[in-house]
């Protein structure tokens, strides 16, 4: 029987107390934004870049207007708070998250100042908005695909009519992931489905190079995956919603109650092959696919 394999990341909130930003007096409006990414990842520097863009273009000038400050916590829930109360005594009048890990820590902690969540896996069920129309609270945002636990049982319908067993492995840092990998690889004939959140991100050149020495073929949620090597990447362009993100932004500051602002969904995946990592699994890859995919990696 095939095999294969949902990575997951998990990790508990403790719920703590509401945190509430002091008035501002130096006349700008300030956006704190929280990013499940290492500040020195070029993912998250190109999607703060397009927020910075977007909202340029929108009439927000960093230094005339607005002050955007950024922290990089990452996949880790301490830092996320802690980066929390930095951006708080920056008396922020929106923040902006991306990724459910992220999203959930500083929603556990914040009960009125606006959140615009950008990259989040299933809103409503993760319960950060009650309804995807009238998100009905102070959040709301751009959603991705379906948070892990839903996108593991979507793949178990199919699982046993393809014939494919499902493992799930959940794991919350790189030491874990090296570990489950090389686990998972000794028991041959496997291949890897890498889901969206904060720890996998984070992670995803370890996971790359990993899946290539263990020669396990992948399937990424993003195409920085398949364009730092890994063998096939579909799912939405990041980028793209940090750009719609910065209108959501813009409305707020202009008066609009994020719960008049409905949740969005991508209209567009991006599938992107990467032709080198295939030849090296020795994997034939059919024309007719690749005639499909947005992007061909030679």
């Amino acid at each position: 029987m095939r095999r294969r394999n949902l990575i997951a990341g998990a990790a508990g909130f403790a719920a703590a107390w509401p945190l509430t930003a002091l008035a501002q007096t130096d006349g700008f409006r300030r956006i704190g934004v929280l990013m499940g990414y290492a500040a020195t990842d070029p993912a998250a520097q190109a999607q703060i870049a397009a927020l910075r863009q977007g909202l340029q273009k929108l009439g927000w000038e960093e230094g005339r207007n607005i002050r955007v400050d950024v922290r990089f916590p990452g996949g880790d829930v301490s830092a996320v708070r802690t980066s929390l109360m930095e951006l708080m005594r920056l008396t922020p009048d929106v923040l902006v998250t991306n990724t459910n890990l992220v999203t959930a820590a500083v929603q556990a902690e914040v009960g009125t100042i606006p959140i615009v969540f950008i990259f989040v896996g299933d809103p409503v069920g993760s319960g950060f908005v009650s309804d995807d129309a009238r998100p009905n609270g102070n959040l709301t945002g751009f959603a991705n695909s379906p948070a892990l636990v839903r996108y593991f049982k979507s793949a178990e319908v199919l699982a046993s009519a393809l014939k494919v067993k499902l493992v799930a492995l959940s794991v919350h840092d790189a030491a874990e992931i090296e570990r489950a990998l090389t686990r998972f690889a000794a028991e041959g004939n496997g291949g890897l489905i890498v889901g969206p959140h904060a720890v996998t991100l984070t992670n995803r050149d370890l996971i790359v190079t990993m899946a290539a020495r263990l020669r396990l073929p992948a399937i990424y949620p993003v195409a920085f995956y398949a364009q730092a090597g890994g063998l096939i990447s579909y799912g939405l362009d990041p980028v793209n919603q940090f750009q719609q993100g910065a209108g959501y932004v813009d409305r707020i500051l202009r008066g609009t109650k994020p719960a008049d602002l409905p949740v969005q969904y991508p209209t567009k995946l991006q599938l992107v092959v990467n032709l080198k990592t295939a030849k090296a699994l020795g994997l034939a890859i059919p024309e007719s696919f690749l005639q499909r995919a947005d992007e061909v990696i030679e």
